[in-house]
């Protein structure tokens, strides 16, 4: 007889109310550092990133294939409708959660070091990407086709959220411990500052019987075994392993950030047990951490980050500031201009601001570069010393083997071809970069070369943040600046840019405005045209090249970003959210003109609010080289021409109807 196969049973729907998160869903994250340094413990995370690489890979080859599935039923979808089609390639994420545990329950191995927990939310991960290729975003825009990723870019395990509707219930990595405990174990009982050492020691699981707060019939206190929920001491972040795991729980001890001004900051954080919403485990790259790799935990509350006393203040009396301003982006420098929204000097008067690059920023930027060729240069070595076959001598190198040839001397090895790479006659590598070998020296390289380029990121985005900060304090959170595509600026100053970071600097400048209560707003470059008016409301015309503002209607000089600045201060949309609805209002600008006068005069001259660190020259912007290019097909060589403006492209404002910022009552006053 064959045995009956039961049918696999699956939990309804939760008949409970659903729970929802307070503060109107607003969460935040902190980085935690993980001292790790068993290893056995290290050994046993790249066993876990091994198996969650394993299940994610092949989820995504699953979800890959339904994906190609889909789209080729191309009549289906028409006769039966796409939902229904989905339905039957299992295209949800229901289903891709039951592809993971298919593969969990298949591989015999993953269960040593993967739950099912962890594998239904990588299956949740991998569904959001399908999601996005699926279906349109508000813009109309789909993502592409899902595809698998790379080793070295898996770096996140995400983890399950606590209940917090159920009392002891927290799946996956938990964090366990106090911060009351972890500050007296580091602090000898309070006695001196915070003390990590880099070989932080693993708490152990509480032991020995508890009272659970109940007795029985004849009196007596019932008892229970203590576990991690007991444990009061050091911070921990633990996971249990998978089911069939027989290592134990896995204890890894969290580093919190110590330092001036970090201990309220990390009470905020860790002071309330009750609002730890979620664990996730990630690794990055580390050239000097036991393995290559150093470990965090990324610690999501409910609730509002931590914002310091003093940037609250800031951004309170920024918020009473009662000014308009505009923003002008530049290759080198970011020009603001503000004005008492009142346009009265009792109210006070205009100011402006020029961001650049200081000298001591210059000078680091350029050591960083020399480094950064110099880590390149060891890395193309290394590459060429691996795979001498797959690369061709230079004319230096072939000199010499002639002579040594024509003079009978023995052949000489070259240990590094300093040629070409070996390639057909289509141009095309003989064998793909992907398939070189490489050196045990060349990934330790890389990983360092990693590691400096993501501090050098780190650091421009805490530049980004500072700089916004004092312009707001300044200028007020109401500002106005042009719509331009950065991504056409990349394409002309590609390194320039990735030293002063435009773009980066206007994105903080957008964070820190709506956190001040105004708002960065965006105006369509065609019909406003700043840099090509002046605040009299006459059209000046200038190239990229004149950095001057010279206009001979009204006599005005000035620099041209910090007039175009001024500019986009009286600038009006009909709907704040579309930037193509934006006109100048040249009556305003020319009024504001006449009220300051003079004062207004020099604030276009020079920054009212100087930078202690501001260099000579500032406001000098790079310009392209003109260097002869070929034109498309057969035309002839002609030479690069200049943009004076950034055409529209998609995804930003692209040409109206009419230009109201050219409309007669509005240059007449």
């Amino acid at each position: 007889m064959q045995a009956a196969q039961t049918a696999s049973k699956f939990r309804g729907k939760n008949k409970a109310p659903k729970w929802r998160k307070p503060d109107d869903g607003m969460v935040s994250v902190m980085v935690l550092p993980l001292a790790v340094t068993d290893p056995g413990d290290l050994a046993r995370l790249d066993k876990l990133y091994g198996a969650m690489w394993n299940i994610k890979r092949a989820i995504q080859r699953d979800a890959r294939a339904k994906v190609d599935a889909y789209w080729a039923a191309y009549h289906e979808r028409n006769e039966q409708g796409a939902k229904a089609v989905r339905q039957r390639l299992g295209l949800s994420r229901e289903a891709l959660e039951r592809c993971a545990y298919k593969h969990l329950e298949d591989s015999g191995h993953l269960k040593h070091h993967v739950s099912k927990a962890l594998a239904m939310h990588m299956a949740d991960e991998v569904w959001n990407g399908v999601q996005r290729h699926l279906f349109p975003d508000a813009t109309g825009k789909c993502s592409g086709r899902p595809k698998t990723g790379r080793w070295h870019d898996f770096t996140r395990i995400p983890g399950r959220a606590r209940s917090h509707t159920t009392e002891k219930k927290w799946e996956t990595f938990r964090l366990v411990g106090s911060l009351r405990g972890h500050a007296m174990a580091y602090t000898g009982g309070g006695r001196h500052e915070v003390q990590q050492p880099r070989r932080m020691p693993k708490p152990h699981i509480p032991a020995g019987p508890l009272p659970t707060g109940k007795t029985t019939a004849s009196g007596k206190p019932l008892m229970r075994k203590a576990t991690w929920w007991d444990h009061t001491g050091p911070l921990a972040v633990v996971f249990a392993g998978g089911p069939d795991s027989t290592s134990g729980d896995l204890v890894l001890p969290v580093r919190i950030p110590q330092g001036p001004g970090q201990w309220a900051r990390v009470e905020h954080f860790l002071a309330n047990p009750g609002r730890w919403h979620k664990v996730d485990l990630v690794r990055r790259r580390k050239a000097s951490a036991p393995g290559g790799w150093a470990y965090e935990a990324h610690l999501m509350i409910l609730g509002p980050g931590y914002t310091a006393p003093a940037i609250q203040q800031m951004r309170e009396q920024a918020a009473a500031l009662d000014r308009i301003g505009g923003v002008d982006g530049n290759v080198s420098n970011l020009s603001v201009v503000s004005f008492p929204a009142a346009l009265d000097t009792d109210h006070g008067g205009p100011a402006s601001t020029e961001i650049t690059l200081t000298d001591a920023e210059r000078t680091l930027l350029a050591k960083q570069a020399k480094k950064q060729r110099g880590r390149a240069r060891a890395l193309e070595r290394s590459r060429r010393s691996t795979n001498t076959a797959h690369y061709e001598l230079s004319k230096k190198q072939t000199r010499r083997a002639e002579r040594r040839a024509s003079k009978g001397l023995p052949v000489k090895t070259v240990t590094v071809p300093g040629g070409a790479r070996a390639a057909r006659t289509n141009g095309v590598p003989k064998q793909a970069y992907p398939r070189d070998r490489l050196s045990a020296n060349y990934r330790q390289q890389r990983a360092r070369h990693a590691e400096h380029a993501a501090s050098a990121a780190e650091h421009r985005r805490f530049r980004a943040r500072q700089i916004a900060r004092q312009i707001i304090a300044v200028h007020g959170p109401v500002l106005v600046v042009e719509d331009c595509d950065i991504r056409t600026w990349y394409r002309l100053w590609g390194k320039r840019l990735s030293q002063t970071t435009p773009g980066m600097l206007i994105s903080a400048l957008e964070v820190e405005c709506r956190a001040a209560g105004g708002r960065l707003v965006r105006a369509a470059t065609w019909s406003t045209a700043l840099s090509q008016h002046c605040l009299c409301g006459e059209r000046v015309t200038k190239t990229l090249r004149d950095r001057e503002h010279k206009c001979t209607a009204c006599g005005l000089v000035g620099k041209r970003d910090l007039v175009s600045a001024a500019l986009a201060a009286f600038v009006r949309l009909t709907d704040a959210d579309d930037p193509t609805t934006a006109c100048l209002d040249s009556a305003m600008s020319r009024h504001a003109q006449i009220v300051y006068g003079e004062g207004l005069e020099e604030a276009l001259r020079e920054s009212t609010t100087p930078r202690q660190n501001t260099p000579r020259g500032a406001g000098r912007v790079a310009v392209p080289h003109q260097r002869e290019t070929s034109a498309h097909r057969t035309a002839a060589r002609r030479p690069r021409a200049t943009p004076d403006e950034t055409r529209p492209v998609r995804d930003h404002a692209g040409k109206p109807g009419r230009r109201p910022g050219c409309d007669p009552q509005l240059t007449l006053w």
